[in-house]
């Protein structure tokens, strides 16, 4: 199943309007040429919609907001939206200021959204209509845990009925749910977590996967998940006693290139609540 979400990437090579930030912006473009999307990075205003019309998908990222990229990106949803075309919101660190989680909120509001994705900080943030968060990384009380999965499954659900997108919480249990179906997915590798923007790349992958299915948005998304799970366990079995984070995140993007259907349909490890 959620090798044939993989295998439709690759045959479709879906081309994702990505407006992300710049801290992660080149290796969201690696991420999705190595999971056989192709990327385009575009931010003006002047620009927005007409980019949004010729992409299969759009990504929006708010990790280093500005007034002029919130304009941009309130135009390429709504002209996604016109057009039909599956979306991703990434709320890069809601609720650990006024604008960004303003912005977010906004967002969700003007654009309808296909797959919010984000820690369980950010995602209760936005649920909640406020809250804090350290930095870009969810608060070590926001952990989604076995103790408290089912109550996390719950909420997760509802916020997907309010929101009608899926929504994709990770940390060291991911859960992707619509307001019927969760995916409890325990793919990844804590070392994940010394990589700044493995998040944003799982975002823009996640574009792909969803633009190329987009008739199985909850599947694509949860795929996803896993995969980029998946490549993180694989690229620190690649790791020699010299290699430091900037090997491994090189190592998570090959591993993406080299994933097939096959080894995603053996390796992902989920259950669904």
């Amino acid at each position: 199943m959620f090798g044939n979400m993989l295998e439709n990437v690759r045959k479709k090579r879906p081309l994702i309007h990505n407006i992300t930030n710049y801290v992660t912006v080149n290796d969201c473009a690696n991420i999705v040429l190595a999971c056989g999307g192709s990327p385009i990075m575009a931010d003006d205003e002047k620009e927005a919609a007409e980019i949004t019309a010729l992409c299969a998908g759009l990504n929006i990222n708010i990790g280093t907001l500005n007034s002029r990229t919130v304009k941009a990106m309130l135009i390429a949803g709504k002209r996604a939206n016109e057009l039909d075309r599956p979306t991703v919101l990434d709320p890069v660190g809601a609720g650990a200021s006024k604008l960004r989680t303003e912005t977010a909120l906004r967002l969700i509001e003007e654009v309808r959204f296909t797959v919010i994705r984000g820690n369980v900080s950010e995602i209760k943030t936005l649920a909640l209509g406020g809250g804090s968060t350290k930095g870009v990384d969810a608060d070590v009380a926001d952990g989604i845990t076995e103790e408290n999965l089912d109550h996390m499954v719950g909420f997760v659900k509802a916020f997907a009925k309010k929101t009608g997108a899926v929504i994709a919480v990770t940390g060291k249990i991911d859960v992707v749910a619509d307001s019927q179906k969760a995916y409890c997915i325990r793919n990844g590798h804590p070392m994940m977590s010394a990589v700044t923007g493995t998040g944003c790349q799982l975002s823009a992958m996640t574009a792909a996967f969803i633009s190329a299915n987009p008739e199985h948005p909850l599947t694509a998304a949860a795929a996803a998940v896993s995969a980029m799970g998946y490549a993180g366990e694989t690229a620190y079995g690649r790791l020699t006693e010299t290699d430091g984070n900037a090997s491994y995140r090189n190592y998570i993007i090959d591993a993406v290139c080299n994933l097939t259907p096959q080894m995603l349909e053996r390796g992902a490890k989920y259950e669904v609540r």
